[in-house]
């Protein structure tokens, strides 16, 4: 028999989005405050903000709160957190000293990832089963790729991208990302099966033996880029097969034409 979870478990997901809102209103702070350490310290509190977000719908799930309430406070949050707060901190790092530029690049970034949290919610909305893959780039991915940017120019001496063009060329080809349609696996059917557990074990091992013997920053650069590169890989890979599979229907079809009208002749 099914037991409907106490009313107050629903508070316990939505207070981890209260406390990524959190991370983001500081990330602001910091981002706009003095001192070249603000940045870092910015960065810092998306990165909590991004693991208070992918906490939030585990314990829903875990205790059966999931609702529509959190799904909106869900969003709302993503883009305090991973829209706005990401987008000022680049500016002032970055793109300020680009003038209107930069802050069309900025802009552009939120507009993109609120677009991308919007549909988002209508799939959600239309879905009767979570599915495999989100459609364009998950936001959190977004500003994980982009504070790590901000994290490693701040541990390496003389920096990185501060103050470089190709730092508008990263945000834009992210704020496309989040507008496109490359698929990103979602991970929310993922088996808690033996096997799955050994390879995450495994992976968490060589990511930490990784940042141990290189740094933490350049360890968080490679994931989060890593993982965007393999959805933008799918993605080609799935292009490239439904060409294939496009040009031999064609073929087909053009070879039945051909016996139809062999066998009308005839």
């Amino acid at each position: 028999m099914n037991q409907t979870p106490h009313k107050a478990l629903f508070v316990l997901p939505n207070l981890f989005t209260i406390s990524s809102i959190f991370c983001g209103l500081y990330a602001i702070m910091q981002a706009m405050g003095d001192g070249p350490a603000r940045f870092q310290r910015a960065a810092v509190a998306i990165v909590f903000a991004i693991i208070f977000d992918s906490l939030d719908g585990r314990v829903a799930r875990l205790t059966k709160t999931q609702s529509d309430f959190g799904v909106q406070l869900d969003s709302l949050a993503d883009m305090i957190s991973f829209g706005v707060a990401p987008g000022i901190l680049m500016w002032q790092w970055a793109l300020s000293s680009y003038g209107w530029l930069g802050t069309f690049v900025a802009f552009g970034y939120i507009t993109c990832g609120a677009l991308r949290l919007a549909r988002f919610n209508v799939l959600a909305a239309n879905q009767s089963s979570p599915s495999k893959h989100f459609v364009g780039l998950p936001i959190p991915m977004a500003a994980a790729a982009l504070v790590s940017l901000v994290m490693l120019h701040h541990q390496v001496a003389g920096g990185l991208l501060q103050g470089k063009p190709e730092i508008i060329g990263i945000v834009i080809l992210l704020s496309l990302l989040m507008v496109s349609n490359v698929p990103y696996r979602t991970f929310k059917k993922l088996r808690a099966t033996p096997r799955t557990f050994l390879f995450l074990a495994l992976f968490v091992a060589g990511v930490v033996f990784a940042a141990f013997r290189t740094s933490f920053s350049f360890m968080f650069v490679v994931v989060a880029n890593g993982l965007i590169a393999i959805g933008i890989a799918e993605g080609l890979f799935d292009f490239v097969r439904w060409c294939v599979l496009r040009r031999h229907a064609d073929q087909r079809d053009c070879a039945e034409v051909e016996i139809k009208e062999e066998n009308t002749s005839i």
